[in-house]
């Protein structure tokens, strides 16, 4: 890349994409609505039928509460998304003889801006079944070549997936003050519409926020419960008694005291007036039942989420154990670095390759490297019993295993 001119792999062809900003933040994005309010199973239930049709706004503004309000479910979602944005990542030839592309894709993605940040936007399909970042180009002065400069977050809610025929779509259409219902197609090349659909269904029902709604709203139903039980029975019930014959004075003067001893600790009252401490009964094990429920609301969203609960509950266990569900969370973390690499390949590094090669060039893929979990010391064993029956290992697959980069001098031949 260091000479583009003598190079015939890069070139400026006369593609060029759309430079405007597009997904400017309309009415809806400003003024969003509060669906978790006064909750109820029938207004879910209401809420998962609109975006069944497609109407995914109320759907997508309590997928954002639900992570706003619960600590433990936005704990969770962080865990597995943070699990592949901090993965290493390489581009990869697509088999052809594309090296100088493959340079050239790597270095401009390494100049986005904040392409960390970019990732996470992604991965939060996972949570809502689709996320969408907007692609700014820019070209550049220097040699004209036309890279990606951000990718900005674009809200969910500002995009629908109703149809005029009343059946909801698998692609999203943005909404606009023209079309405010059924919004207009994206602009070819302009978008990044990233799915996470882990079983057979529409877009607007494969969050797995979805199925944590529920535990979401029993949740909040036992906390709620659990909060006025704490208000009664964190400390004893105080009751005032006065005799017959004590005046309105002494009266007020025994409620005002009764009603100050939970902050005061002390009251001042008549000697014909008396307060009793009643103690409540069988309070340990009505809380046991608050707690337990909550707990089981916790473990159901880390199912849903991780597909194991021993990573974020001490629910003991036996190291065995624990093995099987780290194997669990490995299948997970493949799959969604897996389903990124195929997004970021076909809709951000196919239309850099376009636009600066030409659309007949190979396109090179990103890959994740999420082989982490691996015992690095016990592959070198294996290898090293291979080698020894004679099975010859190609220098190539070692280096790309155990992540060692050539030499100096080789790749500055490889690079020359």
């Amino acid at each position: 890349m260091k000479n583009r001119r003598s190079n015939k792999d890069v070139k400026t062809p006369a593609l060029r994409p759309p430079m405007r900003e597009i997904g400017v933040s309309g009415v809806r994005g400003r003024y969003p609505g509060y669906p978790s309010q006064g909750l109820t199973p029938e207004a879910l239930s209401a809420i998962f039928r609109q975006a069944d049709l497609g109407m995914i706004e109320h759907q997508v503004e309590l997928f954002e509460e639900m992570e706003e309000k619960d600590a433990h479910l936005v704990s969770v979602l962080q865990s597995r998304k943070l699990a592949v944005a901090g993965l290493e990542w390489e581009v990869i030839p697509s088999g052809g003889d594309d090296g100088q592309i493959v340079s050239f894709v790597r270095d401009t993605l390494n100049r986005i801006e904040a392409l960390d940040d970019a990732l996470l936007v992604l991965l939060d399909a996972i949570g809502k079944g689709f996320s969408v970042a907007e692609i700014i180009w820019e070209i550049s002065p220097r040699d004209s070549m036309v890279r990606p400069a951000r990718l900005l977050r674009r809200p969910q809610a500002m995009f629908t997936f109703q149809s005029r025929d009343g059946v909801a779509t698998d692609t999203p259409r943005l909404i606009t003050d023209a079309e405010p219902v059924y919004g207009v197609a994206l602009v070819p090349d302009k978008f990044i519409v990233h799915v996470s659909r882990p079983r057979a269904c529409s877009v607007a029902r494969a969050g797995v926020l979805r199925p944590c709604a529920w535990m979401y709203l029993f949740k909040n139903y036992t906390l709620k419960d659990w909060l006025i039980f704490n208000e009664r029975f964190a400390q004893p019930m105080r009751v005032g008694k006065y005799s017959p014959g004590a005046t309105e004075q002494d009266r007020r003067a025994l409620h005002e005291a009764v009603m100050n001893m939970g902050s005061d600790a002390a009251a001042v009252i008549s000697e014909s007036t008396a307060v009793e401490i009643l103690e409540a009964a069988g309070k340990g094990s009505s809380a046991e039942l608050y707690e337990s429920l909550a707990s089981y609301c916790d473990r159901a969203m880390s199912k849903a989420v991780l597909g194991q609960t021993l990573t974020t509950e001490q629910s003991g266990g036996t190291y065995a154990t624990a093995r099987v569900h780290q194997g669990v969370r490995q299948d997970i973390l493949e799959a969604d670095s897996i389903n990124l690499s195929r997004t970021l390949t076909q809709q951000l590094i196919a239309p850099i390759v376009r636009f600066n090669v030409g659309p007949e060039a190979p396109v090179p893929r990103i890959r994740f490297m999420h082989e982490s979990g691996i015992d690095l010391g016990e592959l070198a064993k294996t290898y090293a019993t291979l080698a020894s029956m004679g099975v010859s290992i190609p220098d190539s697959h070692i280096r790309e295993r155990f992540g060692i980069p050539k030499p100096a001098e080789e790749a500055s031949n490889a690079n020359a």
